[in-house]
């Protein structure tokens, strides 16, 4: 077990980096559109309100908005500010030349002129906090512009400090800061920011997938997983699929933690989600490990051979001399030929499974020389037993149609030894033919049966969801 959790650990690790990787580094993308259409807005706000301070004007006319939290109330700032009737801050006559200048650099697209000409405002004395505010505020738009993470996140911690951002600033800001400071490596501070935005509601669905990777980075796999939940609903309120990598950290994390049963959870969601063969076979690996009955072992078989997420030969041999054990020597035989065209097959195994298929052939030709006489006793029966044997055997020589009729008549009959399997070749003779509509109805029927398997019945529950609902278009 441990080994086994070990093993898995690694590759998933692998996945998740690459999750993380694509997630925060698009994080500055998607900051130039948040903060696209604030550079117009604050231009022309700022740009009037320092043409409405007279010609002799040395400070602006300024007024202190609520802030949204409360360590952002600001101070005092005696001398450097008046409050009008009117409430609204403007900058200061005194930089209103080189703000000027920014802020058609900046409409223009030209970000290193805009800078230099806010880092010539910045040098003017006296300024207000206002001042410095708007300042820093536009060097931190032009800083992310310039794809200079670092140096906007420093730019609108600044702006921040001013305290004078008013409530729906504020909640831009922090979700900016948040975006800033993940893409910078700045955990701590990226998680407290995003609380912060998340209180203001202004995260998205992949705001708080990376919230849920920043915690699954600090190694709280709690935290990590109440934001991953969040961006789970959140996603399905879009009606956009979760991203995949959500489940991936609820799977690292039950397999740090050795619980099995949260790893087995995250592989079924991560199953319905990407229906990816690498899922199949871990989540059949960890339900197959604990069962000692060959039938149910053999049905679990059956699932892992139908989603193609067998990847080592131990299996098909195995599947193999379990089949032949139930006397199904022609599908031995079909999945041997198939392990031998996977190329899994080791080369000291080569032997073993030549003499194998040779001794299931031999069988199976047998078996095909005596169908019609099967069929024959099998109509006059009364009950079902044989007319399921007869269509196993028909599966096994890849007659799905004659097996699917079969199997229906010896359901229609009584006394069916073993009616999961009869349902289960049933669906798969309709996958086969590609009618999913019958393979579906076969299927659910596995759900009425008192004595079946609780992880057999989730597994061929789970294959079925994952089959087309339309048939597949003939190539």
């Amino acid at each position: 077990m441990s080994n086994l959790l070990r093993a898995m650990g690694f590759w998933m690790w692998g996945l998740i980096a690459i999750g993380l990787s694509v997630t925060l580094v698009s994080v500055s993308y998607r900051m130039v559109s948040l903060y696209r259409s604030h550079i117009s807005a604050q231009s022309a706000y700022s740009a009037a309100s320092a043409s409405s301070a007279g010609p002799d004007s040395k400070t602006s006319t300024l007024a202190l908005p609520p802030a949204l939290f409360g360590e952002n109330k600001p101070a005092p700032d005696v001398g450097r500010t008046k409050v009008d009737a009117s409430h609204q801050p403007v900058i200061s006559r005194i930089i209103a030349k080189e703000m000027t200048a920014a802020q058609q650099a900046m409409q223009a697209g030209q970000w290193p002129e805009a800078l230099q000409n806010l880092e010539a405002a910045e040098a003017q004395a006296p300024l207000t906090r206002y001042d410095s505010k708007t300042i820093q505020d536009f060097k931190g738009i032009s800083y992310v512009r310039l794809n200079k993470s670092k140096a906007a996140q420093t730019a609108y911690e600044a702006a921040l400090a001013s305290g004078f951002y008013r409530d729906q600033e504020l909640v831009k800001l922090f979700r900016v800061l948040f975006q800033l400071a993940a893409t910078n490596g700045q955990a701590a501070k990226a998680m407290e920011y995003g609380e912060k935005a998340y209180g203001a509601g202004a995260l998205n669905s992949n705001d708080l997938l990376i919230m849920s990777q920043l915690y699954h980075q600090q190694k709280d796999c709690k935290n990590s997983a109440v934001w991953g939940d969040k961006a789970i609903a959140s996603f399905r309120e879009e009606g956009v699929a979760p991203k995949e990598v959500l489940y991936q950290l609820k799977l690292q994390c039950a397999s740090d933690a050795n619980n099995t049963a949260g790893m087995i959870a995250a592989l079924y969601d991560l199953v319905r989600l990407t229906n990816k063969t690498s899922y199949w076979n871990n989540l059949i690996r960890l339900e197959r490990q604990d069962e000692r009955d060959d039938h149910n072992t053999l049905m679990i078989y059956r699932v892992m051979y139908d989603t193609n997420s067998m990847q080592v030969d131990s299996d098909y041999i195995e599947m193999a001399q379990l089949l032949g054990d139930a006397a199904l020597p022609g599908e031995a035989q079909l999945v041997l030929e198939t392990a031998v065209r996977s190329g899994v097959v080791k080369e000291d195994h080569r032997e073993r499974i030549a003499r194998l298929w040779n001794s299931m052939k031999t069988r199976a030709e047998a078996d095909k020389k005596g169908l019609l006489a099967l069929d024959a006793e099998a109509v006059k029966n009364s009950a079902g037993q044989l007319d399921i044997k007869l269509g196993e055997v028909y599966f096994g020589a890849s007659d799905y149609l004659d097996a699917a009729a079969v199997i229906s008549r010896g359901l229609g009959k009584a006394q069916i030894k073993q009616p999961d399997e009869a349902y289960v070749y049933l669906g798969r003779s309709s996958v086969a033919q590609n009618n999913p509509a019958d393979a579906k109805n076969a299927f659910a029927q596995l759900k009425t049966l008192p004595n079946i398997s609780a992880r057999v019945l989730r597994l061929w529950s789970l294959y079925a969801d994952m089959i087309p609902d339309a048939p597949l278009a003939s190539l």
